[in-house]
């Protein structure tokens, strides 16, 4: 991918899929063939049922109404009632045949897009194996319309939504995201952007605690609050040089990051893998900006695993670990690629709603106790 100019298409990006017109029998020949063999979800299952109990309860209540409007002499404020109930069933059948439609017809033009730019395309992926923080929320966690390409590395452009039940009430959240696969683990990094922020804070759906955050020099501090685990600020520094950082500001300003285990995650509210060239158009020069920086990161090395791979490679037993058979050739004591485990993940912020209201419970115990 190649670092585009603002307002114009990278050379290699082929956006015409998105918008030439198509073929409707193509499109239908598509849709089945994506569908063949695959079983039907319980969300379908649901939403047939919904509108099975919709048809039911529609009929049971308007077709007494017309039978006995047809039955007697129809009045002109009967032919008007009658005339919009008819208007009002033709207006749903037609919204919901043409939201089926144009779902076929995005995920055609998805399919010929991601081909176009010697790309895969899939339409969707039920729990989506990925360690950020967006995808270990929830129920019904699901990524649709992904868009992945494998050279120069992994890439995944996708949308994904879970979730969150409170009680009776349930709120789904909707996100775009970008999955880029690194070289080796790193330690958990994460960018919250300051761009994308709402009057009430961070827009992420996880915070984190305070004491981990790390200042940068420059104008870093302007554009991103930066969380790296106790003990790690030297590593962050190793790994956010002033170049890598410019990319980050220039490119990925209004994108929240993750960086956790070998993967780097870029994060947005509105949906990523869409019909607008210029949204990929950005997200192309995104990662192609990042990209060219990541191989420098392939050399990172985690110096606190130093100890176990001097115990292992002097043939010394490792807490924790079996002994090893053999012990590797004198000098060859450089830290295996990985994180140790305090740098895996971050520490997160407790909630002070549980907080408070177990604090509630104990003054109302203690003062029906006195009392």
């Amino acid at each position: 991918m190649t670092t585009p100019t603002p307002g114009t298409l990278p050379p290699s990006f082929d956006a015409s899929a998105l918008t030439d017109p198509v073929d409707p029998r193509a499109v239908r020949a598509f849709a089945q063939e994506l569908t063949a063999g695959r079983k039907t979800s319980a969300s379908t299952v649901l939403a047939w049922i919904i509108g099975g109990f919709a048809l039911v309860i529609a009929v049971s209540f308007f077709g007494p109404l017309l039978v006995t409007a047809l039955s007697h002499a129809p009045t002109p404020v009967t032919l008007l009632v009658l005339g919009g109930i008819l208007a009002l069933v033709a207006l749903i059948a037609f919204l919901i045949v043409t939201g089926v439609r144009r779902a076929k017809e995005r995920r055609y033009r998805l399919s010929r897009f991601a081909a176009a730019n010697h790309m895969d395309y899939l339409d969707r992926v039920e729990n989506p194996p990925l360690p950020g923080m967006i995808f270990r929320i929830g129920n019904s966690r699901l990524s649709t319309d992904l868009v992945r390409g494998s050279s120069p590395r992994f890439v995944e452009f996708g949308n994904y939504q879970y979730t969150v039940k409170t009680g009776k009430n349930s709120t789904t959240y909707r996100w775009g995201y970008v999955a880029i696969r690194l070289d080796v683990p790193l330690p958990h990094i994460v960018l919250d952007a300051k761009g994308n922020n709402s009057v009430f804070g961070s827009n992420l759906p996880t915070s984190f605690r305070k004491d981990q955050q790390l200042s940068l020099e420059g104008d870093f501090d302007r554009h991103f609050t930066l969380y790296c685990p106790d003990g790690y600020e030297q590593d962050a520094l190793y790994l956010f040089t002033p170049d890598i950082m410019a990319r980050f500001i220039d490119n990925a300003a209004e994108l929240d990051v993750e960086i956790v285990d070998d993967w780097l995650l870029l994060y947005t509210r509105r949906p990523v893998s869409s019909l607008d060239p210029a949204t990929w158009a950005w997200l192309f020069g995104v990662v192609g900006a990042l990209i060219t920086k990541l191989d420098q990161w392939a050399r990172w090395r985690d110096d606190r695993l130093a100890g176990v791979s001097s115990a292992r490679s002097l043939g010394h037993p490792v807490p924790g670990s079996h002994d090893l058979p053999f012990a590797a050739p004198a000098g060859m004591l450089t830290p295996p690629p990985g994180v140790a485990r305090q740098g895996r993940r971050l520490k997160r912020n407790g909630s002070w709603v549980a907080v408070v209201i177990t604090v509630v419970i104990l003054i109302l115990l203690v003062w029906e106790r006195w009392n």
